[in-house]
């Protein structure tokens, strides 16, 4: 299975799983002739696309998804606040599994200022179990048997705080930030929470442009769970094996 970055960001998420002959699109938030040249054109290997949140970053084109034939899915928040219609959109409900071609996706709920937020257990005879979190501070969760993690890493709450002191950054989105993200203490404590004796990746995703730092950032979680670590910056694609 390949993993295929082609957004981590506030200015646009997407996220393909390529198996042989099938595709997982997680996030909706570039458009969509990025997405196709992404797949390099191949858009009937997609079998799905998955959407965490209604913020735009997220499911801005969810709507051209269905327009193109393809089978979107969210939860009903979700669904209901970017109002989207059709026999294309399927809902999610967290704790309830879902077949997608060959995917077996498991919905959880996440802590974040938008209603329905959703993370996602992923299973596939070429992945293994996946793990995907984004745009929430906490996880209330514990998840056994993973063997990959695409978690978010969004800021440090030393550097965020060293720029609202200088001014670059003002309290308001500050407070924002802390109370819809995870923070990088945050993070690594889950991390040891969890137990990750059968992970072999952890790709770091939607950091934040001015709050965090990539390099310290993988540096430090290798340290803590001596895994491959990555940063989820666009064109990165590697293999994800069970």
């Amino acid at each position: 299975m390949k993993l295929k970055v082609l957004g981590s960001s506030s200015k646009g998420n997407c996220y393909l799983l390529q198996s042989v002959g099938e595709t997982l699109v997680i996030e909706a938030g570039l458009k969509f002739q990025d997405v196709q040249k992404g797949l390099n054109f191949n858009m009937s290997s997609v079998t799905g696309l998955l959407v965490s949140h209604a913020h735009k970053d997220h499911s801005k084109y969810a709507e051209v998804f269905t327009k193109h034939g393809i089978d979107v899915y969210m939860s009903e928040q979700t669904r209901d606040k970017i109002e989207l219609k059709g026999h294309r959109v399927h809902t999610l409900s967290a704790g309830e599994e879902q077949k997608i071609g060959n995917f077996t996706v498991l919905p959880f709920l996440t802590e974040h200022d938008c209603d329905g937020s959703m993370g996602f257990v992923v299973n596939h005879p070429d992945l293994g179990n996946l793990l995907f979190a984004t745009d929430t501070y906490y996880l209330r969760y514990k998840f056994q048997n993973l063997n990959h993690i695409m978690i978010e890493a969004n800021y440090a709450l030393d550097i965020l705080q060293k720029n609202i002191d200088s001014g670059a950054l003002a309290e308001l989105v500050a407070k924002r930030t802390v109370k819809s993200h995870f923070e990088l203490e945050n993070l690594k404590e889950w991390l040891v929470s969890n137990g990750l004796s059968t992970v072999r990746n952890i790709v770091l995703i939607h950091l934040s442009d001015g709050n965090s730092d990539a390099k310290r950032f993988k540096k430090e979680v290798e340290e803590l769970t001596f895994k491959t670590v990555f940063i989820a910056d666009p064109g990165l694609e590697i293999f994800l094996n069970p």
